[in-house]
């Protein structure tokens, strides 16, 4: 009962960090990456859809992406989503593509973009947190319920404190390779 409510907060700790990291690789550090802009939210077909669905991302180069969608006719929605989408890129409808080059960082963005990161490391940090908070209720809930012995339970205890500090940890390493990556 204690090795399931452990590997239940493993679990969910490792989706915080899934996460996590997702949201960084959605944060421009200069270098073209389709998780730039495939989840932005196109207008196609009478509903909202992220781009991923309706289009093909590539980068053919550091300084580009570009967008080819199933549908020809979404080129204009989907020029509007990513201007509306206020992620800094500048579409630009070519042919049957659209077209984002990527701006070079200037200082203030690459600081902005580093309060960005740190927003989403503490967030994950939190929710990381909040794992423990839960598993640490089920083995009180356990002793409480005198299923495991006391001393069972106090080393639960650690056991769920050290997963916290492991995947706290993976965060901050995560969040310091973002910002060496954003400070160039």
């Amino acid at each position: 009962m204690i090795k399931d409510i452990l590997n239940t907060a493993e679990a969910a700790m490792k989706k915080t960090l899934a996460h996590t990291e997702h949201e960084f690789s959605t944060i421009n550090t200069g270098k073209a990456q389709p998780s730039m802009v495939e989840s932005v939210m196109v207008e196609a077909y009478g509903s909202m859809m992220p781009l991923k669905n309706c289009a093909t991302t590539t980068t053919p180069d550091a300084r580009s992406i570009v967008i080819t969608p199933f549908d020809k006719g979404l080129l204009k929605a989907i020029e509007r989503a990513i201007l509306g989408a206020n992620i800094g890129l500048n579409p630009a409808v070519q042919g049957a593509i659209v077209r984002c080059p990527i701006p070079e960082l200037t200082g203030e963005r690459r600081a902005e973009l580093v309060k960005v990161a740190n927003r989403y490391a503490e967030a994950g940090r939190v929710q990381i947190r909040n794992n423990r908070r839960d598993a640490l209720e089920g083995v009180k809930k356990i002793q409480k319920d005198k299923t495991a012995s006391e001393d069972e339970c106090k080393r639960a205890e650690k056991d769920v404190q050290t997963l916290t500090d492991k995947y706290i940890g993976f965060i901050d390493a995560a969040l310091k390779a973002k910002e060496s990556e954003l400070r160039g």
